[in-house]
């Protein structure tokens, strides 16, 4: 079989991976579907950017995504991998390994392990450099706490450590080079963002837009108040004698 593959071990079950991704899980309508209630009904992709193949944790299950024994958020994948979803085992095969410069090669070879935290970051930190416009920086710190709904705090602290795990050492641009890295390594796949609908203005004293208060009732002038028109009992009493005129 050319391409990357997956194993299921129970099964002995071979499924070659899709060109962008491969969704995993208990459920209907994913790609592999495995068998086992340890599993959640969307638990994982398997994600091929480049000569890279990774497995994403979509944080939807207790127990979680294991690469090797060890529980991931996000982790490239090699030849030979076994990844655990729950307690159900699949080992990769066919993950090429291509002849690349030095360079290439370290990247791919120091890829940390992340939690699901800075995942998070970093796809909010690279969005806005993913994005169809030209030269677009990376995210700020504020931009991400306000995304994340965190404090600005908080995301600096893991940014201090997402330096630290990739290696980019301290200078201009360190957020920059940071989504720089993330990006030629493949490792986040940023959603689009969300796009709240406009609400309408808020209501005032707990009424709905439109309604008018008891006070604006009573205006001169304002509707069903001038001459002519008599609010409330004074309004019934005149269209009665008015019927009665009549």
């Amino acid at each position: 079989m050319e391409g990357p593959f997956m194993r299921i071990e129970d099964s002995g079950l071979v499924v070659p991976l899709r060109p962008d991704v491969t969704t995993v899980g208990r459920g209907r309508g994913v790609d592999i579907r495995l068998d086992d209630p340890s599993v959640s009904r969307l638990h994982a992709e398997i994600v091929r950017r480049g000569p890279y193949v990774y497995v994403v944790d979509m944080g939807l299950s207790r127990n979680g995504t294991r690469v090797n024994g060890r529980p991931i958020a996000r982790r490239v994948l090699e030849d030979g991998d076994v990844v655990s979803f729950g307690t159900a085992r699949c080992r990769m095969g066919g993950i090429p390994r291509e002849e690349v410069d030095p360079d290439v090669e370290l990247r791919r070879a120091v890829a940390p392990e992340l939690t699901r935290r800075e995942v998070d970051v970093l796809t909010a930190l690279c969005r806005p450099a993913l994005s169809d416009e030209a030269f677009v920086a990376p995210a700020t710190a504020r931009d991400i706490a306000g995304e994340l709904v965190v404090t600005e705090a908080a995301v600096k602290q893991h940014l201090l450590r997402l330096y630290q795990k990739f290696r980019i050492p301290e200078g201009a641009n360190r957020r920059t080079r940071l989504a720089n890295e993330v990006i030629a390594m493949g490792l986040v796949r940023p959603l689009p963002p969300v796009h709240v609908p406009q609400q309408g203005r808020a209501p005032i004293d707990g009424r709905p837009p439109g309604m008018r208060s008891p006070a604006e009732a009573r205006r001169p002038g304002s509707p069903g108040h001038g001459p002519g028109h008599p609010a409330g009992p004074a309004r019934a009493a005149h269209t009665a004698a008015s019927r009665r005129a009549s």
